[in-house]
């Protein structure tokens, strides 16, 4: 794999990125979303997500569980929010991470914008 390092950090070009990384956050009064972990403090319940989107509603998994590991059956019935850089959440009960499958599945489904 190709990568440059600039002042210290390494880059590794997109398409080598581990898919996998990518997790589905379910929080107390925030809902559920989708997204790589910036950072996390587990004894406030808190994290940032980066790439995050919010899953409002989605048709084709039964559970959350489901989702993660299959991703969706139905992505046109699939309400996902845009795409954030970057998002604080609080209140996170429930860490699941996603399958290359899922992740892949999640990614083709249209922004639900109104």
């Amino acid at each position: 794999m190709k990568e440059i390092v600039v002042d210290g950090i390494r880059y590794v070009p997109e398409s080598k990125i581990n898919l996998s990384a990518m997790v589905i956050v379910r929080t107390v009064h925030a809902g559920v979303h989708y997204g790589r972990i910036k950072s996390r403090v587990p004894s406030e319940g808190r994290l940032v997500l980066e790439q995050s989107r919010r899953l409002w509603s989605w048709n084709g998994a039964a559970s959350l569980s489901e989702l993660a590991l299959r991703g969706v059956r139905n992505p046109d019935e699939c309400r996902f929010s845009v795409r954030l850089p970057e998002i604080e959440v609080l209140g996170v009960i429930e860490i699941i991470p996603c399958s290359d499958e899922a992740v892949n599945l999640i990614e083709e489904v249209e922004e639900w914008t109104a």
